[in-house]
């Protein structure tokens, strides 16, 4: 266990993940490096700077993936080092410049600001679910021992490829360095994450998850075959894998495996004024569910708090209270009425907030979409993490 007066840099800190890690981290005492890429917009970091415990334990800093160099002042001098920020953009007409070299070279520039820092102890990377089961044929069960398939992830290029490549080529770049330079790495898989937020807009991994509701029909093939995890599991997993002395390598963070005809019966069942759909096209009633096992995690001693029922009910009442959710939903929808994308998307590509911080699924089509139907059924955890 390590003193919790530790300094710790929380890259990506503005967005989902981050800034409800940086909330449990200074609840826990730590001292807080926040790495945003404006820390004069308001807008983007007053849910930060309202925390408790901000004005004595939290400094933000600016910091971007595609300047070299940009961490290493924030870095320097800490302890610990979360790694969550991740450059996206689905449509980018280059993403080998504007995605996959920025999420790959960030991750070694941040790497190598540890090494130069000579005081940290260990850096936690929230890895994504994409980097372990994006292949032609999906198995039963997933674990920390595999690993996507880049070749078939170049040929068929489906929606998202250039961020399953970016995050998995930046894995294993951080894991050939980390090896050499002997520095302590430990990475983090997370599948769909949901549950109450404290940023001002609705993070896509929602708009996802609570397609149910919404009717956004896009997104209803990556939660087909869905793994979900609580954010404050998630967080809470970062924390505990920080201060096991005895961690090390990779580490899955699911809790629950569900079929969407799993979700939508639960959202009938709990909030009927929305009129969940019971049956989606193509989806067969003896559907089973594809698990990714979180076994090494909980080994070690983690426990998850929160079922998939708490992820959902905490996901939508944070929705209503902040005006993403209407009180109830019509029978038949038309697309405008479909809760909108969040306005926010330079946020997402520039690298402010990681993939499980919550994306557009696919390219926007009509409005209050973020996504089109594909050929192949993608995973929630694919998409989303």
């Amino acid at each position: 266990m390590v003193a919790h007066k530790d300094t710790v840099c929380v890259t990506g800190a503005s967005g989902f993940i981050g800034s409800w890690l940086v909330m449990r981290l200074l609840e826990r005492g730590y001292f807080v490096r926040a790495t945003v890429r404006d820390p004069e917009n308001l807008k983007k970091v007053q849910h930060l700077l309202d925390l408790p415990n901000a004005k004595t334990q939290l400094t933000l800093w600016k910091a971007d993936l595609s300047d070299e160099g940009s961490y290493d002042d924030a870095i320097n001098g800490c302890d610990g080092v979360f790694h969550i920020a991740t450059p996206m953009d689905f449509e980018s007409k280059d993403p080998e410049n504007e995605v996959i070299k920025p999420t790959v070279n960030g991750m070694l520039g941040i790497m190598k600001a540890c090494d130069k820092a000579k005081t940290v102890r260990r850096i936690v990377f929230t890895s994504s679910a994409g980097t372990v089961n994006v292949e032609e044929h999906q198995k039963n069960v997933y674990d920390e021992n595999d690993w996507s398939d880049l070749d078939f992830i170049m040929s068929e290029k489906m929606t998202g490829w250039m961020y399953f490549l970016s995050k998995t080529l930046a894995e294993k770049a951080a894991w050939d360095y980390a090896k050499e330079k002997g520095i302590d790495f430990i990475s983090i898989i997370p599948t769909l994450v949901i549950g109450p937020f404290i940023t001002t807009s609705m993070p896509p991994s929602l708009i996802t998850a609570l397609s149910p509701i919404t009717r956004n029909e896009a997104h209803y093939s990556i939660i087909t075959q869905g793994q979900y995890v609580h954010l404050d599991d998630l967080c809470n997993a970062h924390i505990f894998l920080y201060e096991q002395a005895v961690a090390k390598g990779r580490y899955v963070c699911s809790s629950h495996d569900a079929t969407i005809l799993t979700i939508s019966k639960f959202l009938r069942q709990k909030y009927p004024e929305y009129n969940v759909p019971s049956t989606f096209e193509g989806v067969d009633e003896n559907l089973k569910s594809i698990a990714f096992s979180s076994k090494k995690l909980t080994d070690m001693g983690f426990n998850f708090k929160y079922s998939l029922e708490d992820m959902l009910v905490e996901s939508i009442e944070t929705c209503r209270q902040k005006g993403f959710l209407p009180a109830s939903m019509p029978d038949q929808l038309k697309s405008e009425d479909k809760v909108p994308v969040s306005d926010d998307k330079m946020e997402n590509k520039t690298g402010s907030a990681g993939l499980t911080d919550g994306m557009a699924a696919c390219k926007k089509t009509e409005p209050g979409m973020t996504g089109e139907k594909t050929d192949g059924r993608m995973s929630a955890q694919q998409i989303c993490a």
